[in-house]
């Protein structure tokens, strides 16, 4: 039985860059600071969950669907109508993508996606799109999707959005990681959970892997050409390391483009499933110079035995530990110890699901390598990577060499 409905919204700043030249950096964080505060103060329950550059996640609760759409209506009046003391010039404008599913249903990453898919379609919604995840008929009907796959690919209705990855000591982008999207002609945009589930059952993900590397290599010989030459990765199904067909396919595309950087993720998972085949293709990639990440560490029953047999330069400590943080007593010892774990091992790690000033700090101080997250980007086309690459540039150049948490946490949101 239904006890209400959970809210995902993202609100994103649309002329960021205009009022920042206006403004100036540290009043527009001033600025976005106090509409946050006073979302959080006026919404009774309402959480910030995370503050990026021009981005703000919150979390609601409503009663039923009206309640919530009428909340998601506040909130953006709120956010467009309170700007006291800026001039009219400088007035922030915000695109709003919501979802909101059954609190019974529990899937937040679902409803995250769900967010993000609203997100994209705010522009042309007039400013807010919301996706009710609660309605019976969303339900997907993958049967439908499978039939429509192979065509989807055909007709370029894929397409990628990369996540930076931050060097926490370098203060700079150090790779990006690629996650598919899929734009349905009549059914807009398909969550990630859906299809790739779908592909998975369907025997669809090889060729969908396959088109997702070729264009990853495309994207980072693009990359490299305007300065930026960072790896980037991709996310390999447990289902495909067992696969010798597909492992030879890869391993050809690769070999053909030796200049290209690149890095698969996998899952513990999906090596404990077959071992002996998944270790045996992965030093088959490691070979072809491919970089190893083992993806959501922690999320599954970790195998040590597993673990040093890998060829892996890059262990990710799953978002389920980062986001509680600084407010659980055992994350902070389990983060501590997987990082070095890892270090022992001699690999880089990574936390995902960065989303606050205090994970971001409290990572540093252990020694974490990398960070991924709401903090520093959500994920992000092709050409909005490339502009948050060219800003890091100009950044970087004005920075002291003083250790990155010299400074105050809002510098990671302004930046």
């Amino acid at each position: 039985m239904s006890h209400g409905l959970n809210i995902s919204a993202l609100c994103r700043v649309t002329n960021f860059e205009t009022v920042r030249r206006i403004l100036g950096k540290l009043a527009l964080q001033g600025a976005l600071d106090e509409l946050a505060h006073r979302i959080t103060g006026t919404f009774g329950g309402a959480e910030l969950i995370g503050a990026g550059r021009d981005l703000m996640e919150f979390a609601f609760r409503a009663a039923d669907a009206q309640a919530a759409q009428a909340q998601l209506e506040a909130v953006r009046h709120e956010l467009t109508s309170r700007q006291e003391g800026l001039a009219p010039e400088a007035r922030l404008s915000f695109d709003i993508g919501a979802a909101w599913a059954s609190c019974d249903e529990g899937d937040t990453l679902r409803l995250l996606e769900a967010a993000e898919a609203a997100l994209d379609r705010a522009a042309d919604a007039g400013g807010l799109a919301v996706i009710d995840l609660s309605l019976a008929d969303r339900a997907v009907d993958r049967l439908t999707l499978i039939s429509e796959m192979p065509r989807a690919i055909a007709a370029g209705e894929m397409f990628l959005h990369y996540q930076p990855k931050i060097n926490v000591r370098q203060q700079q982008v150090a790779s990006a990681e690629a996650l598919i999207r899929w734009q349905h002609p009549e059914r807009g945009l398909v969550l990630p959970g859906d299809f790739i589930a779908a592909a998975e059952e369907s025997g669809q993900i090889a060729p969908l892997t396959l088109w997702t590397l070729r264009q990853v290599i495309a994207d980072q010989r693009r990359l490299a050409a305007e300065g930026h030459d960072i790896p980037l990765f991709l996310n390999i199904s447990g289902m495909l390391l067992a696969n010798a067909e597909f492992i030879d396919a890869a391993c050809a595309i690769i070999t053909a483009h030796p200049e290209a950087k690149l890095g698969f993720e996998i899952t513990e998972t999906a090596v404990i499933r077959d071992p002996e085949s998944a270790i045996r293709h992965l030093h088959q990639f490691a070979d072809h110079g491919v970089v190893l990440a083992i993806d959501d560490y922690g999320a599954g029953l970790s195998s040590l035995a597993y673990l040093k047999q890998l060829p892996a330069k890059e262990l990710k400590i799953d978002k389920m530990f980062v986001t509680q943080l600084t407010s659980s007593h055992r994350d902070p010892l389990i983060v501590r110890s997987t990082i070095d774990l890892a270090h022992a091992l001699e690999m880089e790690v990574t936390a995902e699901g960065v989303e606050t000033p205090a994970a971001l700090a409290l990572l540093s101080v252990m020694g974490c390598d990398l960070v991924q997250g709401y903090l520093i980007s959500r994920p992000v086309p092709f050409a909005a990577l490339c502009t948050f690459l060219d800003e890091q540039e100009h950044r970087i150049e004005t920075l002291s060499n003083r250790p990155v948490f010299s400074r105050s946490g809002s510098f990671w949101k302004r930046a």
